[in-house]
């Protein structure tokens, strides 16, 4: 069992690894059709770009804050990656190629959301 995740892990760090210079397929906007190939990828593409965006804005709130509300901010986004890694494992962990699109999606979306909230947090400076 163990093996199994550590290999759904790698095979992710990899995919997104290689997605990183895709291209165009990391433009949000873009929806991600044909093979489960090509959705996996697309999926990937789109999470290294909203995790560009994610680091600038964690960053920036990291810079922006002090003392203790910058130790609070540190603590909170090293649990969410733990949290939104295990979260989407869980999908990985299903059955049939679904479960690698599912584990993609909710990559893309967790990095999405996170992005949004640090850089609305921004915004209300």
């Amino acid at each position: 069992m163990f093996a199994r995740v550590a290999t759904i892990a790698t095979a992710a760090l990899i995919g997104a690894a290689v997605s990183a210079s895709a291209g165009d397929q990391g433009d949000p906007e873009q929806g991600c059709d044909g093979s489960t190939y090509e959705i996996v990828d697309c999926l990937q593409a789109k999470t290294v770009q909203w995790d560009k965006r994610l680091n600038a804005a964690y960053q920036t709130k990291l810079n922006e804050a002090e003392g203790k509300q910058r130790e609070q901010l540190r603590a909170a986004q090293r649990l969410w990656l733990q949290f939104r890694d295990a979260n989407c494992l869980y999908y990985g962990l299903g059955e049939g190629t679904i479960a690698r699109i599912e584990a993609g999606e909710c990559m893309r979306s967790m990095t999405e959301k996170r992005t949004l909230e640090l850089e609305g947090s921004l915004a209300r400076k």
